[in-house]
């Protein structure tokens, strides 16, 4: 089945959602300078030496900068990167850690109840999100705010997320800073969206993944840095597509997940996408291929990407911008808007009620 003609796409996307992630690049820069903007490098409290971490809280789209940021890091990570998603602080916290709460709305109540949990314990705090209870509490303790656009679905801030987490780890002490391969990122996937967008038809890649998902359960597999971005697949087709999708990590999934194939035709069709990256060890790339191969029998469909970029942000924010791509894709094939998450609203309803 071929993938969804531009029309379609202007059809279903009643809230651009296609728009939003096509303006990543632009993003990536308007980040850049909305954490300039907040003044992160005149605040001394912020500095710290010796094993300090930098705890980033968040929740869903707001979490997912952390991991990517920490994937695109790598083995430049001076001191560790964490992401945590729940209502407390890692019981390893100390007055010394630095943490970054990221909430879009500014009214996730796990968010909120960690930077509160920061508070008594004496850390250092950042916020970034557009406004809500967060900015109000954070502006009244004169902690300093990343104020990010409103408008956007949450998932769809990926951009401002990971590079306010980038920057912090750089002003806390946590990582070098990456600002010009964050700059030269923007560049490389202009030219990737412009590749990857709507009124492409022949050879777009994110248009031939898309219909090869559809009516598929879909397991994505990462390693290494593409780990992180293997959950963001998962989560994007999720929320985008309405379908189910899961994420594992290799080589773990090879002590165990792998056995599970056997029986995957007696329960339905499942697709399995391995996401890979130029740069990764070569035991992962075979692991990789044989992986691929030994599931085959018991799956409806394989397929192995791989990252396109010479710097690691820019191979990273590849795959992210292609999955992203092709999860709209893929609820467009599915008659549906990639927008609403009404269920997640429901559960939120529900929450308050009690």
């Amino acid at each position: 089945m071929p993938g969804p003609s531009a029309e379609q796409i202007a059809r279903l996307d009643g809230s651009s959602q296609l728009g939003d992630v096509l303006a990543m690049p632009g993003q990536l820069e308007d980040a850049l300078w909305r954490v300039e903007s907040a003044g992160l490098e005149r605040r001394d409290d912020l500095r710290r030496e010796g094993e300090a971490p930098l705890i980033v809280c968040g929740m869903g789209g707001s979490a997912i900068g952390g991991d990517l940021a920490a994937a695109a890091l790598g083995d430049r990570l001076i001191r560790p990167l964490v992401t945590v998603r729940g209502y407390e602080l890692p019981p390893w916290a100390t007055p010394d850690s630095i943490v970054l709460c990221a909430s879009y709305s500014g009214n996730t109540e796990e968010t909120l109840a960690c930077y509160e949990a920061a508070r008594a314990l004496g850390a250092a705090r950042v916020v970034v999100t557009t406004n809500g209870r967060l900015a109000e509490a954070a502006r009244g303790d004169g902690t300093p705010v990343v104020g990010i656009p409103a408008g956007l679905a949450p998932r769809a801030a990926v951009a401002y997320m990971l590079v306010t987490t980038l920057e912090v780890a750089a002003f806390v002490g946590v990582a070098p800073r990456v600002r010009t391969e964050v700059d030269a990122c923007s560049s490389a996937l202009a030219g990737l969206a412009a590749e990857w967008g709507p009124q492409v038809d022949e050879g777009n890649l994110a248009k031939q993944i898309a219909a090869s998902a559809l009516g598929m359960s879909i397991c994505v597999y990462g390693a290494g840095s593409t780990a992180a971005v293997a959950y963001r697949w998962k989560t994007q087709i999720n929320e985008n597509a309405k379908q189910p999708a899961f994420a594992a990590e290799l080589p773990e999934a090879d002590h165990n997940e792998i056995v599970g194939w056997e029986g995957a035709p007696d329960l339905g069709r499942f697709l399995a996408i391995f996401l890979e990256d130029a740069d990764q060890h070569p035991r992962v790339r075979r692991r990789i291929e044989l992986t691929a191969d030994l599931i085959e029998p018991g799956a409806a469909g394989t397929l192995r990407v791989e990252s396109r970029g010479a710097a690691p942000l820019d191979r990273l924010l590849s795959l992210v911008l292609l999955g992203d791509l092709a999860s709209i894709y893929l609820a467009v094939l599915r008659g549906l808007d990639p927008t609403p998450v009404t269920v997640i609203e429901r559960l939120k309803v529900e929450l308050e009620q009690h």
